[in-house]
């Protein structure tokens, strides 16, 4: 199901139409088709978590993210679309489909104030209200079907990221609203100078951008670049995560950053391999900051040790997409090889059997 808005949207002068959008071709890298399937193509090992392990009980074999609703129940996407648990019971929501008809990769998961869940996927976004789903498309004047964020803010509007910058959707039409524009990352088999990775709504209702061109807050109708100001060394800016005293955490392309008094600390700098940089980050139910390191290291930070998690074969959990606190202090880990929970030190997998 899908709808088209014809309405204008008026937002502040940083906003602008979706109707000169900028040919996608041009905004990825020069990575050939062979390569980027290359960088995505999964072999049977990569899912062999533990010995013996079962691939098809995983709720899916790549899960992209994770997300709990108000009322409690988990959303997970993944490579085969989105799934629902509710009262122990796990659901793949069918009437998820991309423009091209065909199933999608859920890629980020949101909810707005009025309870609708909102999801960021492989070709547009779609919301779910109760049973009913609605799909929207670049048709449907979305700036880009590669939509990798989704976020919805305290005064209902959802802020989408794609491949081709960032759009805004007030319930009647999408707006572009315009980042500078930053740098590819050669490391990645899709990039593009107008990425944005994440978007994030503070406690104090400032809005946060990480993108390929550096970390921006926009708050008052007030667009700045907290790079600079910051001193974060790098263009390549993944996740901004709050903890729960308020402070702020950075993940970029050359390490972890605390951001104090306006000003960036890179907590990880000379003390651990960063490689392709720092991923997702988490708070645990003591205070500790939880990290993904080069994709495939976890690391803890209790404010004054950087603790790396010791893997083995039989407890190495998967390649975390994202880190995640549930409302029951719970670390999730989910990513290549299903879904995972860290108890007492020990993964446990979650299969679309539980343990819920």
């Amino acid at each position: 199901m899908k709808k088209v808005f014809l309405s204008i949207i008026i937002l502040p002068i940083l906003l602008q139409s979706c109707s000169g959008q900028t040919n996608k071709g041009d905004l990825r890298n020069k990575a050939s088709q062979k390569e980027i399937e290359k960088n995505n193509t999964l072999t049977q090992s990569d899912f062999n978590v533990f010995p013996g392990t079962n691939v098809n009980d995983q709720i899916s074999q790549v899960v992209r993210t994770i997300f709990q609703d108000s009322k409690g129940n988990f959303w997970f996407g993944t490579q085969n679309g989105a799934f629902r648990l509710t009262d122990k019971s796990l659901t793949h929501i069918d009437k998820i489909i991309g423009e091209s008809g065909k199933g999608v990769t859920i890629k980020k998961i949101t909810e707005s104030k009025d309870g609708k869940i909102w999801l960021g996927h492989s070709d547009g976004i779609s919301s779910i209200d109760g049973n009913t789903v609605t799909n929207y498309y670049e048709s449907d004047g979305l700036i880009s079907n590669d939509v990798w964020s989704i976020a919805a803010d305290k005064n209902g509007r959802i802020w989408i990221g794609t491949i081709a910058g960032v759009c805004v959707f007030n319930g009647q039409g999408f707006t572009e609203f315009v980042l500078p524009e930053g740098q590819v990352d050669s490391t990645l088999g899709v990039s593009s100078t107008k990425m944005v990775h994440s978007i994030f709504e503070d406690s104090k209702g400032t809005l946060w951008f990480s993108s390929n061109a550096g970390l921006f807050s926009y708050a008052n109708n007030s667009l700045i670049n907290v790079s600079k100001k910051a001193g974060i060394q790098t263009n390549f800016v993944n996740e901004i995560f709050e903890d729960k005293n308020g402070e702020l955490w950075v993940s970029t392309k050359n390490g972890l950053y605390h951001l104090i008094n306006n000003k960036g600390e890179n907590i990880t700098k000379g003390k651990i391999e960063t490689g392709k940089g720092i991923g997702s980050i988490a708070e645990d139910k003591d205070g500790n900051i939880w990290f993904v390191s080069n994709q495939h290291h976890l690391y803890s930070y209790d404010g004054n040790e950087l603790i790396k998690f010791q893997k083995s074969e039989y407890n190495k959990g998967p390649g975390v997409f994202q880190i995640f606190k549930d409302q029951d202090n719970r670390l999730w880990f989910v990513g290549f090889g299903g879904a995972f929970r860290l108890e007492n030190g020990i993964f446990i997998n979650v299969t679309k059997n539980g343990p819920w």
